[in-house]
């Protein structure tokens, strides 16, 4: 598989939830058009989904991050407005924590990764630099028009770390 994109996390909760941002809805249309791109090109989609249980609070991240999100089966949990649209067309990987050690399975082959979604200072950076990790020949990118978070300083910080570890920041 010489190219394939990753849609990290762009669920209810963390477009208009419960951790929502004005600027994760913003990149909506961006990814869209991203997504329609790839399947035009008959390249693979990946959705990945933040999957919490009901005892969410009770674990560590809870202990970090304590605020209720994306536990499964919730209308929070699902994918968020037109990217949902997409989501049969691709496969879905519902993740515990804030990578998915199952994408590098599944991208094995990949010659180009490229992510888009949120958060990018959390779910996005961690994702972006499990793939480099395990495919440090294959070009992995992420482009900021695609990526959000609730945090604008966060967010640009994250983007330099990624391009710091060899990972491209796309321009265009």
């Amino acid at each position: 598989m010489p190219r394939a994109l990753v849609v990290v996390d762009y669920q209810v909760d963390f477009v208009a939830g419960s951790l929502g941002s004005p600027q994760a809805k913003a990149i909506e249309k961006n990814i869209v058009a991203k997504i329609k791109g790839y399947l035009e090109n008959e390249e693979k989609v990946f959705f990945t989904m933040d999957t919490h249980g009901k005892d969410y609070l009770e674990t560590d991240e809870g202990a970090h991050i304590p605020v209720e999100h994306c536990i499964k089966g919730t209308p929070g949990w699902q994918i968020f407005g037109e990217v949902a649209k997409y989501q049969k067309r691709g496969k879905t990987i519902e993740k515990g924590t804030f990578g998915s050690l199952d994408l590098v399975e599944l991208l094995e082959g990949s010659d180009e990764i490229e992510l888009c979604g949120v958060a990018t200072n959390i779910c996005v950076i961690a994702n972006a630099v499990i793939l480099k990790t395990a495919y440090p020949r294959s070009k992995v990118m992420v482009d900021p028009k695609c990526v959000a978070s609730y945090d604008e300083g966060l967010h640009r910080k994250a983007l330099d770390v990624m391009r710091s570890l060899s990972i491209d920041i796309l321009d265009g």
